[in-house]
This record gives C-alpha cells, structure tokens and sequence, in this order.
C-alpha cells in the first residue's frame, strides 16, 4: 500500500498544473553555465568565419566578418569554395559523418534516438567544417552549425554528471538556444525555436533552463559581437486593412515557394546519391556550382548578412532582385543538397527577401523594405514550419513592431500552405529519410487530462476472501458474467475491505493442488489506484509494475474499494480522444444527440 506522506504528494501533483520538479533548479543553474558557454561559442565561430573569409577571398589574415563580393581572384573565384567542400568532405569521412548538412536535423536525431548524447568531437568539428564552408563562400548561415555546436556543448556538459535522457535533452536544448541567441541577438527566438523545434514538450522542466540559457548569451553579446538589432530598420507605418490583405497573398506566394524550395533541395539530394563516386567529393561538386554561380553574381556567396541589410533598406531592385533570388536558390539548393556543412535561416531570409522585393513592384501599397521583412517571415516560418519563431525573429532582428500584425498573417499563411502540400518540412524531411518520424502536433494526452474515476469500471465484482479456487474456477468455466468481465478479480474480507487480487494466472496455477482459498492463491501486495488521480499517473504505475489491471480505492480509506481499472478502460479513454477529433456532430439547428 502507498504511505501516507506519498498519497498526500500525491494528491498536491493532482492539482498542480504543471509536472514540478525541485531538479528544474539544478538544470538552471547548468544552464546558465551553458548560455555563457553557447555566447563563447558564438564569437568563436563568427570571428572563424571572419579569418578563413579574409584568407580564402582576400589573401590576408583578419577576423574582421567581411562579405566575399570584393574577392581579389576574379574570375578564379570558382575555385574557392571547391577548395572548401573538398575538405568538409574529408573532414566528414575521417573525422565524423555527423558534421554534414546544417544542423538542425543532427540535433533532432540526437535527441530523438541518441538519448540526447553527442560526441565530442562534433563539438569541434561542426563549427571549423562549417566555417570553412562559409568562409570559402558556402551561401549558409551560421546559426545551424551553431545550433548544433551549442548543443553538443550542452550534451558533453550533461553527461559529466548523473542525469536523465529527458534532463541531458533539456541542456542540449539550452545550448542550441544560447548559441543562436548569441549570433542573432534574439533570444526569445531562440526559445521559441527550442519550443517549435527541438523540446517535443512544453514543462517547466525545459522550458525554463533554455530560457535563461538563451538569456544569459544574449546578455554577453554585446561584449563580444556588439548590441543592438542586428538588421535595424525605420519603424513601417502599421498595416490596415488592405496591408492586411496583401500580407495574406504575400503569405500564400511563400508558402508556394517555400514547398519548391524544399522540393528541390531533396532532389538535389537525389541526384548526388545517384554520382558514382563516395559522398566525400559531393561538397566539393557542389562547390563548383556556388563558385561558377558567384563568379558571375558575388553577392550570392557566403553568408550575406549584407544582402539582408539591402533588402530591408530597400536598396536592391530591378534585375539584381531576380539574380539574387534565382542565383541564391539554386547555389544553395546544390550546396545544401551535396551534404556540406551550413545552416538555413540567412539564406532563406535572402531569398525570402528577394521574392518579397520582386513583388513589391506589383504592389501598390508599403515600400518593397515592408514586403521583403514580411516574405522572409514567410519564407522562413513555412520552410521551417516554426511560424512563431519566424514571426519573433525578425522584429528581434528589425526592432520594426509595427509590422507584427502583417508578419503573424504573412507567416500563418504561409505555414498553411507549406502544411497542407507538404507532409514534412526541409528539417524533418531528412530524419524521415533516415527511417524516423516525428510528429510536431502538441497537445495535452488524454490520459493527463481525465481521472481514474472518468474511465474505471464503478462496479466491480469482488471475490470473498475465504472463497475456495476451485469453486471461483467453476463459476469462471460456466460463464458467470459476474466473474468474467476482468481478468483479475479484487478480493474482500468478510467486512468488504480490500484484501488482496487474484488473477486468471493465479487461479490456473492452483488447479491440481491441494485445497487453497482465493486469498491464499492471489497476491496481497496490492498496487492500487485512486479515482481522483491522472489515469497517466496509474497507467505509469501499471507499466512500471507490469500489471495489467488496478483495483482503485478511496483515497482517505485505503480498504476500500471503489472501482477497477484495467487496460480496456485505458483503451476507451483513447478512443474517446479520436471520437473527439473525428466524429462530427450535427449542427444547432438539428435536435440534441442526433449525428
């Protein structure tokens, strides 16, 4: 039986909201640790790129982040980023496969089948691979290698001490989430990518350490990459209704193209899976496009935070706008696709930019700064089908609050449309294509929702304690509807209080023996349930017993038996929940009970 002090525990978790935990006061003290550790990290890698850049572009050593557009090589500028893949592929081969593609993907599989472990050297070689495929004009961002180094960072720092796979998530998490807050200087971004993401949950027990970890490194950064919004703009006038409307279309034209984006990005994948050569030279073929690509339009290569500020200053129009947007598309498509490393948000903000510029013109209201800020929210938010991420991120990154209302419209269309063609996102789309599947649909389980007491049998037939096994036997054998129901029976005393339970088991075992009383052949080690608990709460209790079958009792009078709970009674919860999503009932006008 349970002790008092546990079913008084027990009956204060009953009422709580949220699953608590003291060990969330643990996991933030860690993180804080983690978010200092994720703004290093940061700086480390900009200032990474910014060297490898000078040296590749400009044949000369600096930190300083500079774009490639100017590069000194002319047109032998092809051979740079072949240079660069070439290496990331041997890196990948010999050093670790897990270095490729541009994250996101690596830290979800960590997490969804490694137990939230990475290797070290993941640590250290994601972020050098990724700077030398940036910093010899890889057209990627540096937030997904960051997100992946971050949380390495946060998995090796978990794994120093004795913690759970769910609490080693939770700091791994943290680290993402410091990392991108540090590069990006948005950090309710970060968390909210962490929520959309990479958590699968929304408990305290995460959401709160990943929140101060993202904290912590973007109030660091501005000691070690400076302050203010990344990409400031002059604050739009708030949209009204037909900016409204128009943010709508915007909208559904990037949900269009982000659905083609990641279509072609796979099927880039595809054909270099059919090269008859190892998938160490692939970064290398793809660097050959970017570069024949960038010999004839610089301005597509590397991470192009420029080109970001150009498209919200609305500097960039006319025919540049479609060089960008078709040169960044297909660069990136071909060297995302041939597996080197590098991450997804600056591209996809430039080319959300591009398309949102291009169709300024055709807009008779805002100026082409609004609808690139609103496309590469689109862009961004159908792509990743993570709208609220997108949403905050750019006005972190634009300090433009003005444009919020046309920014939730623009992205919420967009991730209609992405939802409705397509059945996983460029990020969940390479986990499927390693055999797991992720579903991103958050709500609250059935079995927390409801009570023992909403599900468990009221009734349940009861055996006398002093009842002989092979008389019960007997009554099972002739059919005794009474006796049948259950598979396991409760047993009572000559006062009706809860004594023990016998099984179908227990009672097959006893056959053939000498005379032996139900009580005698059942257990009296009781696990019971209360009917004001979570049938999850019970359900947990019977897989971790390994019963099958509960009899519920009052809580104040533990004797006493109230109703049995079986795995049937599970069962119909679960089918209450999908009678609730799918059966649909008639509407007002028709009479109450009719379908």
């Amino acid at each position: 039986m349970a002790t008092n002090a546990g079913r008084i525990a027990l009956k204060k978790d009953e009422l709580s909201d949220f699953t608590r935990d003291v060990r969330v006061l643990l996991l933030a003290a860690m993180a804080t640790l983690i978010g200092a550790a994720g703004a290093g990290t940061a700086y480390v890698l900009v200032r990474l790129i910014g060297v490898i850049t000078n040296l590749a572009f400009y044949a000369r050593f600096s930190s300083a982040f500079v774009s490639p557009t100017a590069s000194v090589f002319g047109f032998w500028i092809v051979l740079v980023p072949v240079a660069g893949g070439l290496i990331v592929g041997l890196m990948a081969r010999y050093g670790s496969e897990k270095i490729r593609g541009h994250g996101i993907p690596e830290a979800l599989e960590a997490i969804l089948i490694g137990g939230s472990r990475m290797e070290a050297r993941v640590a250290l070689l994601k972020p050098l691979a990724s700077a030398i495929s940036i910093g010899t004009g890889g057209p990627f961002g540096a937030e997904g290698p960051i997100i992946m180094t971050g949380g390495a960072f946060g998995s090796l720092f978990a794994q120093l001490f004795r913690l759970s796979a769910a609490e080693r998530k939770t700091l791994l998490v943290a680290g993402a989430a410091a990392g991108m807050a540090a590069i990006f200087a948005t950090p309710v971004a970060a968390v909210l990518i962490a929520v959309e993401l990479l958590l699968f949950e929304w408990k305290p027990r995460s959401f709160i350490p990943v929140a101060i970890a993202a904290a912590v490194a973007a109030s660091l950064r501005p000691f070690l990459l400076g302050s203010g919004p990344m990409f400031p703009v002059a604050p739009h006038p708030a949209p009204g209704l037909h900016g409204m409307l128009v943010a709508f279309a915007v909208g559904i034209g990037a949900g269009l193209a982000s659905s083609l984006l990641t279509l072609l990005v796979y099927a880039v994948e595809d054909l270099f899976g059919r090269i008859p050569l190892h998938w160490m030279w692939w970064p290398a073929i793809g660097g050959l496009f970017v570069g024949i690509g960038g010999a004839f339009n610089p301005q597509i290569l590397g991470v192009g935070y420029d080109t970001i500020r150009a498209l919200l200053g609305g500097t960039l129009v006319g025919r540049a706008l479609l060089e960008l947007l078709v040169g960044k598309t297909l660069i990136w498509c071909i060297a995302l696709g041939s597996g080197t490393s590098g991450g997804v948000l600056a591209p996809l903000l430039i080319i959300g930019g591009a398309l949102g510029a291009l169709e300024a013109h055709w807009i008779p209201i805002g100026d082409p700064s609004l609808w690139a800020m609103i496309s590469m929210a689109a862009i961004m938010g159908g792509t990743m089908r993570a709208p609220f991420t997108a949403i905050v991120f750019i006005l972190e990154l634009t300090h433009d609050v003005n444009v919020m209302p046309a920014l939730l419209v623009g992205c919420i269309a967009s991730h209609a449309v992405t939802v409705l063609l397509m059945r996983r996102s460029i990020l969940t789309e390479k986990i499927a294509r390693r055999g797991h599947h992720i579903a991103r649909e958050y709500s609250v389980d059935a079995l927390e929702r409801l009570r023992v007491r909403d599900v468990m049998d009221p009734d349940p037939a009861t055996v006398p304690a002093s009842m002989p096994v092979a008389d019960l036997a007997s009554r099972i054998a002739r059919g005794d509807p009474a006796l049948t129901h259950h598979h396991a029976l409760p047993i009572v005393d000559e006062d009706g209080s809860l004594a023990g339970i016998i099984t179908r088991s227990d009672i097959l075992r006893s056959l053939g023996t000498t005379e032996r009383t139900a009580l005698e052949a059942g257990s009296r080690e009781l696990i019971v349930a209360y009917a004001d608990e979570t049938l999850g709460s019970a359900t947990a209790r019977m897989l971790r017993r390994n019963v099958g079958r509960l009899p519920v009792v009052n809580r104040d009078a533990p004797q006493e038996i109230v109703g049995y709970l079986g795995r049937p009674n599970i069962l119909a919860a679960r089918l209450r929940e999908l009678d609730e999503e799918q059966l649909r009932e008639a509407g007002w006008p028709s009479r109450p009970g009719r379908h």
